[in-house]
């Protein structure tokens, strides 16, 4: 897939100064963001520091591997060195995730391992929104536009809890790109992208079964309305894995659905009803 050119410059500066304006409008004196170590929340709280508010990046991990911890730890340094009203805070959430499995431990199926990986999203979600409402701040989401709107690769009301999410409209490709213009660490840059909700440590891209370039060049095609009669049989089974996520997930990316009741059901004044004691 041919990637689009990105001025840097422009969409950096963009973001940041629609970020700021958001908070000032929402009474808001800055941003809490959820930093793991991977590229999407390197740049988001970069985004945020650049506004010059109050910014504090909070590390959760749960049984993280210190590689991950290691990456998060040498980015958040970077932006308190570069902006002086940029804070962390390190919660250890491993013992809270251990004592909430232990409680549901009689809830078993085939399908409680991606129950508690998700889990582990919601916790940290929880965590975020404690951390600004003490503070008076907006949670930053860190979803990219492929994870947001193509596949829908992240967890309801976990990492999809957010205020604004401003890095939602940039392709994985374009994150990376604005990532290095702002000076993202190196080893973050380089490091394979995971969610980091696995005990096993499996990637995004063992999760989704195709790299974030297939998805990309998939979402472009359904997008333009390419014909298939040149694609390979590796290009194929990638249509194949978008249509099936983006399918599948379609919960996560439409609002929640909510049962309408006919007008003429409810066009009668209530009746009073009155309570026990004053019945006659």
């Amino acid at each position: 897939m041919k990637l689009k050119g990105l001025d840097c410059d422009k969409v950096g500066t963009h973001i940041s100064d629609w970020l700021k304006s958001y908070a000032e409008e929402a009474g808001s004196s800055g941003y809490v963001v959820g930093i793991s170590g991977g590229v999407d929340s390197a740049l988001t709280s970069s985004l945020c520091a650049l506004t010059g508010l109050r910014v504090i990046c909070v590390q959760m991990p749960i049984h993280q591997a210190p590689d991950q911890l290691d990456r998060a730890s040498e980015h958040i340094e970077k932006l308190k060195k570069n902006h002086v009203q940029v804070e962390e805070r390190m919660f250890d959430l491993s013992p809270v995730f251990d004592q909430f499995s232990q409680t549901l431990s009689s809830e078993q199926s085939a399908q409680r391992e991606l129950a508690l990986a998700n889990a582990r999203a919601r916790l940290r979600m929880s965590t975020l929104y404690l951390v600004a409402q003490t503070h008076g701040l907006l949670v930053a989401g860190t979803g990219n536009k492929v994870e947001d709107f193509g596949v829908g690769f992240y967890t309801k009301y976990g990492d999809g809890g957010v205020d604004l999410s401003p890095i939602a409209d940039l392709n994985k490709s374009e994150v990376f790109a604005l990532a290095a213009h702002l000076g993202v660490p190196h080893s973050i840059l380089q490091a394979a992208p995971t969610d980091g909700l696995w005990a096993d440590g499996r990637g995004d891209e063992d999760q989704l079964g195709a790299s974030y370039a297939e998805l990309e060049w998939a979402m472009e095609q359904v997008k333009e309305g390419m014909p298939d009669e040149n694609w390979s049989p590796r290009e194929r089974e990638v249509m194949g894995i978008y249509t099936h996520l983006h399918n599948a997930n379609r919960h996560k990316m439409q609002e929640i659905p909510v049962c309408p009741i006919p007008e003429m059901w409810k066009s009668e004044t209530p009746k009073r009803i009155d309570s026990p004691s004053r019945r006659k």
